[in-house]
């Protein structure tokens, strides 16, 4: 993995992927007490960053492989995206689901003309499945983020943070991201690096799913007690990923965690004060950024909210806790 790859990656997704803006409210500086930009993913297509790994990583297959069709498994967004993906490029996807994944990403999984696939999250091994059908169907599998060009994909968000600080003079920075398996966090880890190394990387993640802080700590992956039942659905994974692991060991910052009360708080004040939608594992970065300031040194915190399809129910319950 290097910015090579980036840009390579970015090169193929021009006029296909959206350059997502960098946003603030004076408000949220206000609570904060530091200056908040927000790099809003909710915005890009099919609701989320996955889009751009899953672009990257269909473009850069041979087009006879390619042709073949794709398998990927994912709770949702990645779903959504290689899904989105392999119908603009005319080619089969069939996606591997979790039963209890939220009805809008399934049913928008299968809006953009993918053959659904449900599992049982708590009794089942998405790996195997999804390794068995690919094998059956001579299918490529695409993982959701332990795979080079998804996260090179992933890192062209890092490409414009880099550009889009510049633009506003800010050369010192935490950067704050949503983080499951880690895809999102080791591409703009990488880009960072190369592009601006003053801009300090940093996971956020729910407080009963924090493998990756816990690993960052330790030194070694380590593993979460359940991958099923919490509110942030989006980014729940067993552990970090092999790939991405070192990637983020070397080049990023301690791990935040928050709780679900914060990560609600936080959805509802995007809603407030920057009119985004977060969908839960979409708004922690957010709300590291707004509720963990006595673990940031920087005077001004970046964040990602890298997702935003959720449930109408999900939206009623951050509005009105």
């Amino acid at each position: 993995m290097d910015i090579q790859m980036i840009e390579a990656a970015a090169r193929r997704a021009q006029g296909v992927t959206r350059r997502t803006p960098l946003l603030w409210s004076p408000l949220l500086d206000d609570l904060a007490g530091r200056r908040v930009l927000v790099k809003p993913e909710c915005l890009q297509l099919t609701g989320s960053f996955k889009f751009r790994g899953a672009w990257s990583a269909l473009t850069a297959l041979p087009e006879d492989q390619r042709a073949r069709g794709v398998l990927a498994y994912s709770s949702g967004n990645h779903a959504q995206g290689v899904a989105y993906a392999a119908r603009r490029l005319g080619v089969p996807a069939v996606i591997l689901m979790p039963a209890d994944a939220p009805a809008a990403k399934i049913d928008g999984t299968r809006a953009y003309g993918a053959e659904v696939v449900l599992y049982d999250r708590a009794g089942e091994s998405r790996e195997e499945i999804g390794t068995r059908l690919a094998t059956q169907r001579g299918l490529t599998l695409v993982k959701p983020y332990d795979e080079p060009q998804v996260i090179a994909g992933q890192g062209t968000c890092g490409l414009e943070i880099a550009e889009q600080a510049a633009e506003l003079g800010v050369t010192q920075a935490d950067v704050l991201i949503c983080c499951g398996g880690g895809g999102l966090t080791a591409g703009i880890a990488l880009a960072l690096e190369a592009r601006a190394p003053g801009l300090r990387p940093r996971p956020a993640e729910p407080r009963d799913y924090d493998d990756t802080a816990r690993s960052l700590r330790s030194g070694s992956r380590e593993r979460n007690a359940s991958e099923a039942g919490g509110l942030c659905d989006a980014i729940l994974t067993p552990m970090p990923g092999e790939i991405t692991f070192p990637i983020n060991a070397r080049l990023c910052g301690p791990g935040l965690t928050v709780s679900d009360g914060e990560v609600l708080r936080a959805m509802a004040l995007a809603v407030r004060h920057l009119k985004l939608v977060a969908e839960p594992g979409g708004a922690v970065a957010l709300a590291a950024a707004l509720f963990r300031g006595d673990q940031i040194a920087s005077d001004t915190v970046i964040c990602t909210i890298s997702g935003g399809n959720l449930d109408p129910a999900t939206l009623a319950r951050a509005l009105t806790a």
